[in-house]
């Protein structure tokens, strides 16, 4: 259903590259921003032209409905939060103000200005914590660990509340690790990548890593916002989870980016004890698909070693630009 879409979030990886779908399929794209919108120039890149930005706070439910009023969207894709779950520790309290509460306020500016308006909530892995069985589907009930799990848990509930309550078409989608190149450094799967594309081209020597038999079911963002928009062009709302149903271990992850620029990763990576993760670490976070496969008639499109060998070639560019530029 090509309408209008807005998409709270759209500076980060999932909201660029769910922006770039919708566009493709053919709608006008909105997304809110809480800085001036020219502070997304490099973020967006070329897409900016294309998305009209609209600065409104999570926060503040008033202005989101200020916001809602002057897109006048179909779809509305909540994917704003603080995504780097580690420094949910350092800020809690901020991460359930924009996780928690700033999914509660946009779902009632949606009930004031349009409860037709169809609504997904990016919810996450993370609201499993250490699990109770794995694989997880939509039934395994949440245990989340950390204040980002918390809060998406809070979220996760209160999206599938207003469902039941006012018969809003609310989703949620319960995505798992998800990777591309827009990822920043700080994230795993981008550090590994940025590494082996250095290192293969001389600017770096040694990769240092954490655990390195830590797993973790990793597949690739493009596919996974392809996901959150058949959520919201089916008939019935619900919730899905999305995931390869593969674990891989960090070896393996580092093993395919090194493949990918043709070096052995043992005469690279060292791994060093003092950055184990430790309790903080979680176990057994792979997914199953099943319903998202049969309901929506989605799958995964890209393997691990696809995956890193796209973010790896993706690193090589950017460096050689900056080199050439410098030169």
């Amino acid at each position: 259903m090509a309408g209008r879409a807005l998409i709270t979030g759209v500076g980060g990886q999932d909201g660029a590259l769910l922006a770039r779908l919708l566009l493709d399929q053919g709608y006008e794209v909105a997304g809110i921003v809480r800085r001036e919108p020219a502070a997304y120039a490099e973020s967006l890149g070329e897409l900016r032209a294309a998305i009209e930005l609209v600065e409104a706070d999570l926060l503040d439910r008033d202005s989101l409905v200020a916001a809602l009023r002057a897109t006048r969207p179909a779809e509305v894709y909540n994917l704003a939060a603080p995504s780097f779950v580690p420094r949910s520790w350092d800020e809690p309290i901020l991460t359930a103000e924009f996780a928690a509460v700033g999914a509660t306020a946009m779902l009632e500016a949606i009930r004031e200005v349009d409860p037709s308006i169809r609504f997904y909530q990016a919810s996450s892995s993370e609201i499993f914590g250490e699990p109770r069985e794995t694989p997880q589907t939509e039934e395994t009930a949440p245990s989340p660990l950390t204040p980002y799990g918390v809060a998406k848990t809070y979220a996760h509930f209160i999206t599938s509340s207003y469902r039941r309550r006012y018969g809003m078409f609310t989703c949620c989608g319960i995505l798992y690790n998800h990777e591309s190149p827009l990822r920043p450094v700080d994230f795993l799967p981008r550090k590994v990548a940025h590494a082996a594309a250095a290192i293969s081209l001389g600017v770096e020597r040694e990769l240092v890593l954490g655990d390195l038999s830590a797993r973790r079911d990793w597949g690739y963002a493009g596919d996974y916002v392809r996901a959150m928009w058949l959520m919201l062009q089916h008939d019935e709302p619900g919730d899905y989870v999305v995931a390869t149903g593969e674990s891989h271990s960090v070896e393996e992850l580092v093993a395919c980016a090194f493949d990918a620029v043709s070096l052995d990763w043992r005469d690279h990576v060292r791994s060093d004890p003092a950055l184990y993760r430790g309790s903080a670490e979680l176990h057994d976070l792979v997914g199953d698909a099943s319903k998202a496969r049969r309901v929506l008639g989605w799958a995964p499109e890209v393997r691990l070693d696809e995956l890193m060998r796209m973010m790896v070639e993706a690193d090589r560019a950017r460096l050689q630009d900056a080199e050439n530029a410098a030169s």
